[in-house]
């Protein structure tokens, strides 16, 4: 790890001066994803700006009945927060897959959001790789991607993203709130991850030198019913092969309304709309749940050695959608 300078921010305002008058500094929070990056050269920063103080670790009530969730809050915070447990029981679910409790108490929601791939290409920089070096070339395409995406990838990049917590956020319609030197602005969730294109390097539509100061939930009655499910390939502390966060609002064996994310599946958290729409307004069973996640998984388009990922993907999501549909009937 190279030398780099350090400093603690005072306030938000400051933190964003900070990295507009130095654009190869970056934010520190509880650096348990960009302090791995810079032990194996992946990032190179010449300052860190520590946010780890700044007064953004509330959880609190929206006007409109949603939740507002600082930027530095914890992921273990978050995960034991009642009012998270009580209306968005999917959202602690994922957290709590996520890491181990110790890198849950350091952890921070934003730096969450921004964490980078584990391809293993992406973290050896011996090999090439697009999201390092915009043009070298993917070598996961022809070589090792049995974990990687189904969905949404180009011959440009086929990881996917790591996130337990931003699967939830996405299937709730989550806004993230941000600061640059222009003030505050906001963007959803949906628009937040960019798609891979033949830019991987351009992950998010965070401007440069921006600071997330939150994450926005709106109210989703559905959410009160909402489960994440994930697929390891050990019991614990690993990242997923598969994962789902679905929501189910049924009233007389009819859907009113689902919510339904998919995670491991792509380079952002992937929203299954299509999905969604076959479940609108249909039967919550069994034949139902099948045919919304075929229609989902229709534009799936597996590498040579993660075919295996549209069936685990496709049995995860009906039994998943089954148990929820159960749970409402009692």
């Amino acid at each position: 790890m190279r030398e780099f300078g350090y400093q603690r921010a005072d306030d938000v305002t400051g933190a964003v001066a900070l990295l507009a008058a130095d654009p190869d500094a970056r934010y520190l929070g509880g650096g348990t994803n960009l302090v791995d990056l810079m032990k194996t050269g992946v990032e190179r920063p010449a300052r860190l700006v520590d946010v780890r103080e700044l007064p953004l670790d509330g959880i609190e009530d929206t006007p409109d009945g949603g939740l507002r969730i600082g930027a530095t809050v914890t992921n273990s915070d978050l995960a034991a927060h009642p009012d998270v447990r009580r209306r968005y029981p999917a959202l602690t679910q994922a957290v709590l897959a996520g890491a181990s409790g110790q890198l849950r108490n350091m952890a921070t929601v934003g730096g969450n959001l921004l964490q980078r791939t584990r391809c293993g290409y992406f973290a050896d920089v011996s090999k090439p790789c697009n999201k390092r070096v915009p043009g070298s070339g993917c070598p996961a395409v022809t070589g090792e991607h049995h974990n990687h995406a189904i969905l949404g990838a180009t011959d440009h990049c086929v990881a996917v993203h790591p996130s337990d917590m931003g699967v939830a956020l996405t299937a709730f319609d989550a806004v993230v709130t941000y600061e640059t030197t222009d003030g505050p602005a906001e963007s959803p969730l949906a628009d937040f991850y960019l798609p891979v294109g033949d830019t991987p390097h351009r992950e998010t539509a965070l401007p440069p030198g921006a600071l997330i100061t939150g994450v926005v939930l709106p109210p989703t009655p559905a959410a009160t019913r909402s489960r994440y499910r994930k697929v390891r390939e050990r019991a614990s502390y690993a990242f997923a092969i598969g994962s789902v966060a679905a929501a189910l609002d049924v009233e007389d064996g009819v859907v009113r309304d689902a919510r339904l994310a998919l995670g491991a599946v792509a380079s952002r958290p992937w929203r299954a709309h299509a999905a969604e729409r076959v479940l609108t307004g249909g039967p919550a069973d069994g034949a139902a749940f099948a045919a919304a996640a075929d229609a989902e998984l229709a534009a799936a388009k597996p590498l040579p050695d993660n075919g295996y990922k549209v069936t685990l993907m496709r049995n995860l999501m009906v039994a998943v959608l089954t148990e929820l549909a159960e749970e409402a009937a009692r």
